[in-house]
């Protein structure tokens, strides 16, 4: 039985990293992709958004000087060859998936519309939302919870290093205590930042649940979607 059977997977560029200092970590990259094909295999629709901060990010460059909106859109081209990894990646092990982008991009990928996400899953296809939400001064935690809303999707899964969300820091502070549940209100009044304001007003809004777990340890993303309490949820109850 799944609990959730259609989800929007919100992954980090910094995730990829892996334990290098920038670029992708090949042997994470495929850590990831085995978790979704395995997720994919029992029937779970996926859509998935990358970040691009693994290569470069807006608000940093635009502390070095950069304009910040050709940061940004630098920004989203980094998503874009995030994307094209995880898609080659997926394809290695055997999965289907399509490469949608925010602005034409052809041959890169195909321009998204909801229309063409419902093909894809139709043809059991996992879809990869890249270029953020096509525009500058928006995060991809943003562009996740947009997508998360236009595909009606059942959760909004953000996969993390960290097994949740915590009081602080819990790599800073020993004494951080975890939440297993919250609401966006609370987490709000306490300044956590599980994503940006815009995003997490928009999940509050659309009553998107939004469950933050780590990625990283092998097997977490299916037996979430399968109903075990992994991470913290995070809903308006």
């Amino acid at each position: 039985m799944l609990k959730y059977k259609r989800i929007l997977l919100k992954l980090s560029g910094e995730a990829l990293m892996g334990r290098k200092q920038q670029g992708i970590d090949e042997n994470r990259l495929l850590e990831y992709v085995r978790q979704v094909k395995d997720a994919s295999d029992q029937g779970v629709e996926i859509g998935i958004v990358i970040g691009g901060g693994n290569i470069f990010r807006g608000m940093s460059g635009e502390k070095a000087g950069f304009d910040r909106i050709k940061g940004d859109y630098m920004g989203m081209l980094a998503t874009v060859i995030n994307g094209l990894a995880i898609q080659s990646a997926l394809e290695s092990v055997g999965g289907k998936c399509s490469v949608l982008t925010a602005i034409e991009m052809s041959p890169v990928g195909i321009r998204y519309t909801p229309k063409r996400v419902s093909k894809a899953f139709e043809n059991d296809e996992v879809v990869i939302f890249t270029f953020g939400t096509g525009n500058p001064f928006f995060t991809t935690d943003t562009a996740a919870a947009l997508r998360a809303i236009e595909i009606r999707a059942d959760v909004l899964l953000k996969g993390t290093r960290v097994d949740g969300i915590y009081t602080a820091d819990p790599e800073r502070d020993p004494k951080a205590k975890k939440f297993d549940t919250i609401t966006f209100a609370e987490a709000y009044k306490r300044g956590l930042k599980i994503m940006d304001l815009t995003a997490i007003t928009m999940c509050s809004e659309n009553s998107i649940p939004v469950v933050v777990f780590d990625m990283n340890k092998k097997g977490n993303l299916i037996k979430l979607i399968k109903g075990e309490e992994i991470g913290t949820v995070v809903t308006n109850d």
